[in-house]
């Protein structure tokens, strides 16, 4: 069978689809910003304990606007044992910085202009890969199970792995 690329239609649906687990996300986010929308949803705290212990909080409740790749809990419950204890100490805060700013680009990126991206360069200032594969949007490895979740100073779109720079 050859090799069919996906069409924009095709992303479209699949990101559309993948908009169920977080739709009650979008009701909270009527002004709120990036980190406030990201609690309400209920499912990135660990983000947001991550975002406070870098000092990164006030940023991305900033004017933006930002376009934010969010991992869930259940990505970082994935990372190896010990990770994310290990990050969240305050000598380790320059590498918990480094990772947080590799899930944020400058800007306000909506999924029907993600999808046309080979790459985007990150706060961090590394490149992360945008592809598309059997009808998912990849971030890396990471896929994006939901998309365009609107804050006031950007967009929120979440991925179910935690990136890491240099990976």
């Amino acid at each position: 069978m050859p090799l069919r690329i996906p069409t924009l239609k095709d992303v479209t649906v699949a990101l559309t689809l993948g908009l169920a687990p977080i739709a009650a996300c979008t009701s909270y986010a009527g002004g709120a910003d990036i980190v406030d929308t990201a609690v309400s949803a209920g499912s990135f705290s660990t983000l947001a304990a991550a975002l406070e212990a870098a000092d990164l909080v006030d940023t991305l409740k900033g004017d933006g606007p930002f376009t934010v790749f969010a991992p869930t809990d259940a990505a970082f419950a994935a990372l190896p044992a010990g990770t994310v204890e290990t990050l969240l100490k305050p000598e380790n805060k320059d590498q918990l910085t480094a990772i947080l700013t590799y899930h944020v680009v400058p800007g306000k990126v909506m999924s029907g202009d993600v999808v046309k991206l080979s790459s985007a360069t990150t706060v961090n200032g590394a490149d992360v890969a945008v592809t598309v594969m059997n009808g998912k949007v990849m971030i890396n490895g990471a896929t994006v199970t939901a998309v365009d979740v609107a804050a006031s100073n950007g967009v929120i779109h979440v991925i179910d792995t935690v990136l890491i720079p240099g990976s």
